[in-house]
């Protein structure tokens, strides 16, 4: 399980949108006060869905197949939260009340979406040899 590349990926996967919005704010609002992902009810959603994917997708590790579909709907998620991300820093500029500066943690999405594509690649690549040994036999 943990010897396969795709796993790694996936754990990462799982770092970047379970773990780490805790410490990188998404943007700092006006004030200077940093607005993490806690903040907003959506964004809580995704983000835990995303995770919750991540991990059933490193669970189901003897099902290519599933593994390979949960990784799909993960990406779709994490596209539903850039799309989030990108329509909420375009209504609210950078030089309004409400947000003054984006964070770096409106990108972790596209690494968790990056990270997701290399992990289905790796397992297609996994189906892909197991299939070729079972058509020798």
């Amino acid at each position: 399980m943990i010897q396969r590349i795709q796993t790694l990926y996936l754990l990462l996967a799982f770092l970047v949108t379970g773990v780490i919005p805790f410490f990188i704010p998404l943007w700092t609002m006006a004030d200077g006060k940093a607005y993490f992902f806690m903040q907003n009810q959506v964004y809580v959603v995704i983000l835990g869905l995303s995770t919750t994917l991540s991990l059933l997708s490193i669970i189901s590790y003897k099902k290519r197949q599933n593994q390979f579909v949960i990784g799909r709907l993960n990406m779709i998620l994490n596209l539903i939260l850039l799309g989030l991300f990108v329509y909420r820093s375009l209504n609210l500029s950078g030089e309004t009340l409400a947000v003054s500066e984006k964070g770096i943690g409106m990108f972790l999405p596209i690494v968790a979406i990056v990270l997701l594509v290399l992990a289905n690649k790796a397992i297609k690549k996994d189906e892909d040899l197991v299939k070729s040994v079972d058509r020798l036999r």
